[in-house]
């Protein structure tokens, strides 16, 4: 019987795929045999995974990237081709925050630093189209192709505080829903457009807001967690399932949805 969730020989690019998130899928979905291609910022962690991944026995590339640059994410595409041929599935991890783009329980909307707001929505918006616009420009060539972009919890339940991050991940979402339609009606059912939507994990981005230089809960982070049911965080690994489901062709007539894996956050109401 075949195994619909093989995806032996898949060639998947990960971008941010050096962060605590895309460094665990990218471990996971190079254990089940497909070529991964790694796109981050940082060389030298970029560099050390990609060589822990090999010496697995398996196969990786780590190229610097900005997922703001056309340029250059075409230089990456380039490069991933010549190494592995045809990219058969992208992954857009690439995101990120900064403090001034969140108000403070001290501050009003008026306090914004407006650049800082229009850089993380920028990161996490474009930093979404761009490589999509590189990446699946052979997909729709062929016809066939995959793509995966990472929304947030806060896309259903807006967070306080969180305007940027939370406007960003919400075009997001509106954007995989667009482009499934889009890329399905011009291009045929084998290329298909979907998010995953983690809930919270801990991350470079949020450690400090969620927990305490003792590794305690903030009050945030208890409200977080009060409103889990499972009670607790996620771990970056409980995500590689669903993300190697939707790899494979066990999900070939899944487009256009947002995955949610967040422990029932999203289900709970609070009473």
């Amino acid at each position: 019987m075949k195994n619909e969730f093989n995806i032996s020989g898949k060639v998947i690019v990960i971008t941010g795929g050096t962060g605590v998130l895309g460094s665990a899928v990218s471990k996971h979905l190079a254990s089940q045999g497909a070529k991964v291609a790694i796109l981050g910022r940082d060389a030298v962690k970029g560099k050390a995974l990609e060589n822990e991944i090999k010496a697995e026995g398996n196969e990786a590339l780590f190229l610097v990237s900005d997922v703001l640059n056309i340029e250059i994410l075409q230089q990456n595409h380039d490069e991933i081709k010549a190494k592995f041929g045809s990219v058969d599935v992208l992954i857009n991890a690439a995101g990120g925050n900064r403090a001034g783009a969140n108000i403070l329980p001290e501050q009003s909307f008026f306090d914004l630093d407006l650049e800082q707001l229009r850089q993380v929505i920028d990161l996490n918006l474009y930093g979404t189209i761009y490589p999509t616009r590189v990446f699946t420009k052979e997909m729709v060539d062929r016809k066939e192709g995959n793509i995966i972009n990472f929304t947030s919890a806060t896309v259903a339940r807006p967070m306080t505080r969180v305007i940027g991050y939370s406007a960003a991940k919400s075009a997001i979402h509106n954007f995989t829903k667009w482009l499934s339609v889009e890329y399905s009606q011009k291009y045929g059912d084998k290329i298909r457009v979907n998010s995953i939507c983690p809930g919270f994990f801990l991350t470079e981005q949020n450690r400090t807001l969620l927990t305490n230089e003792d590794g305690s809960l903030t009050p945030r982070g208890h409200k977080i967690i009060n409103s889990t049911p499972f009670g607790r965080m996620g771990v970056a690994d409980e995500l590689n399932g669903t993300i190697q489901w939707l790899c494979s062709d066990a999900s070939r007539f899944v487009n256009g949805q947002n995955i949610i894996v967040d422990g029932g956050f999203d289900a709970y109401s609070g009473v």
